[in-house]
């Protein structure tokens, strides 16, 4: 038997690792059950270059409950410790200048240091009053071995002891504050959390919690599509099918192993995000990879395993490190990669996927300029027939018949198909063709991609009346002169808001509406940009504003202008304007109402 002190340099460390590690005590577990498994598998290769001579039988780790006596046991059949080597891994702590560490970091209240300072072995302190470790090496002759038990203290005792079997058994007396330790489910979500793709069997409950040889640890050509939709599955139990699937594979000059899943995206960004569950050698570590990823890979699913990223540290380390920002590029081009093949190999199907993948791609394309210049190939544009076109493609479509009078070419679209029917039929009518862009981003995207597309603009097709959407040399005679007009103007002033609506006279064509209601592209993009989080917030508190067109050559308002009964002449007005703000998707409440009552009125 033999009595000692751990060498720290200093008394405090076990209250500075509670402390700092507090925040994220139930790792204890993890890095219990990890060193469990390293030890595993040094036996396995020691075994197979000749220096275990030893049986090495079955090899598991057994996690046991035992809630009466307040304990929580780790036992492994690995490699195992002489006391020599007690002396050495575990009386020493793994890492120099203890006092310059507790100097820098005394004054901190949250981190996560298990790791990158060799204190995994310790984090047992965060929920232990005793922590007791029975060993015995392969190398030690039969029966021989150690206990060593410290009391959270600097100070410990250790006593030879027989045991019956190679390998380490750790015991836990849990400490009153941290009695949650002692509820089987809250270990068993731990194990299931941390532990479920480990490479060697964990028992716990008398049940294997663990698949040892998940599908991302195998070869691609070992794996079928079922094979990988099943594993997407066992990740994401009530998750739709994905879409495809990437297997990373590098060796050099990083390791790098995984799977990333495109899932069904269903138009919305943020609630899909966090799925990528980062492991380390099989050890889940966080399913928080933003600063190990681009920020739009996020939205994927799946698994990365890599030794070459380091854990426990801050986000801003891990984005500065040389290892971590190879990585990032590296999937970046993969999944470029990916995408360029689907596109190439099967058109058809990446049109068909392009609703639940185009928002994924956009993203990318404003957050990452790398991602640009691989995915300006391959994004599609989608018209309101339904059909797709790459940039190029479009832009050969509408080269003849929608460049204005400045030889720039106008890209129209849509941001709801329904509510802007009407403007689209126009459009549609003078043979020009109009984009959909309606989806969660599109704002934005619209703003960013008029920036690439050379000597080209982006005009939403109720911006305007269909004259000035592309505007071209030909001129269309009035009707009506000036001083009509004016006349005409004047009368719609007392009757609208002129705050909200700046009234204006067009000569359209008679098929053309009697009235239109526009709005301008410039300020409805910032209140929508603002709307969305665009740094615009300074719009949010403005109302609407719109343009009233009055078309002076259609037939109606010649009619309103001639008009000698003034109750006839505003119903005829009011009708109008309504049937207007009804094609703008504007008629609400009260003023739909009346307007509801008017028609019936004029229909009888």
């Amino acid at each position: 038997m033999s009595n000692g002190k751990i060498n720290v340099q200093t008394e405090n460390i076990f209250p500075i690792i509670k402390k700092f590690l507090y925040s994220d005590h139930e790792i204890f577990l993890r890095e219990l059950v990890a060193n469990a498994v390293d030890a595993s598998q040094k036996i396995k290769t020691l075994t197979s270059i000749g220096e275990n001579k030893t049986e090495i039988g079955e090899l598991f780790i057994d996690v046991k409950l035992d809630a009466a006596n307040k304990t929580l046991t780790i036992s492994d059949r690995g490699i195992g410790m002489t006391s020599e080597e007690v002396e050495k891994y575990i009386n020493q702590i793994a890492f120099s200048g203890a006092e310059e560490f507790v100097n820098k970091y005394k004054d901190q209240t949250e981190g996560q240091l298990i790791g990158k300072f060799g204190l995994g072995f310790y984090s047992a302190f965060m929920v232990a009053d005793k922590v007791e470790v029975r060993t015995r090496s392969f190398k030690s002759s039969e029966n021989e071995a150690v206990l060593w038990t410290c009391d959270g203290s600097p100070e410990y005792q250790l006593i030879q002891q027989d045991k019956a079997d190679r390998g380490t058994t750790i015991t836990l007396h849990i400490s009153e504050e941290s009695a949650e330790f002692l509820a089987t489910e809250r270990i068993s979500n731990m194990l299931q959390k941390y532990c479920r793709f480990l490479p060697v069997e964990i028992k716990f409950e008398e049940k294997t919690i663990n698949n040892t040889q998940p599908a991302w640890t195998r070869k691609p050509a070992d794996l079928t599509a079922e094979q990988y939709k099943s594993f997407y599955h066992e990740l994401y139990p009530m998750a739709e099918d994905p879409l495809f699937h990437i297997h990373l594979n590098v060796d050099f000059p990083f390791s790098l192993t995984g799977i990333l899943y495109f899932p069904k995206l269903k138009r919305n960004l943020e609630v899909q995000k966090n799925k990528i569950q980062l492991y380390c050698r099989q050890v889940f570590v966080t399913d928080s990879v933003e600063g190990i990823v681009p920020d739009f890979l996020t939205l994927l699913h799946g698994v990365i395993d890599s030794p070459d990223i380091p854990l426990n540290v801050s986000r801003s380390y891990l984005q500065s490190d040389g290892n971590v920002k190879k990585i990032s590029n590296h999937i970046l081009k993969k999944v470029a990669d990916k995408l360029e093949e689907l596109f190439k190999e099967n058109r058809a199907d990446f049109e068909a996927k392009w609703d639940d993948i185009g928002v994924f791609i956009k993203y990318g394309m404003l957050s990452e300029e790398k991602f640009f210049e691989r995915a300006k190939s391959f994004c599609l544009f989608k018209n309101t027939q339904g059909k797709y076109f790459t940039f190029d493609e479009y832009k050969q479509l509408i080269s003849i018949n929608q460049e204005n009078k400045d030889k720039k070419l106008v890209y129209l679209y849509t941001s709801n198909a329904i509510d802007q029917h009407s403007y689209i039929e126009t459009a549609k009518n003078r043979g020009y063709d109009v984009l959909v862009m309606d989806g969660q981003i599109d704002t934005h995207f619209v703003n960013f991609i008029e920036t690439k597309i050379e000597n080209a603009s982006f005009i939403r097709v109720d911006a305007d009346v269909i004259g000035k959407l592309i505007h071209k040399d030909e001129e269309v005679i009035s009707k009506l002169d000036e001083t009509q007009q004016t006349t005409l103007k004047e009368f719609a002033e007392k009757l609208l808001n002129k705050e909200q609506y700046a009234i204006n006279t067009e000569a359209l064509t008679e098929q053309d509406a009697p009235m239109m209601i526009t709005r301008p592209e410039f300020m409805r993009r910032m209140k929508e940009m603002a709307a969305n989080g665009g740094g615009y917030d300074f719009m949010m508190g403005m109302n609407d504003q719109f343009n009233l067109v009055l078309n002076t050559n259609h037939p109606l308002i010649s009619k309103v202008l001639a008009e000698t009964d003034t109750i006839k002449k505003e119903n005829m007005f009011n009708q109008a304007f309504d049937l207007a703000m009804l094609a703008q998707g504007l008629l609400k409440g009260e003023a739909l109402t009346k307007f509801v009552k008017r028609s019936v009125e004029l229909i009888n």
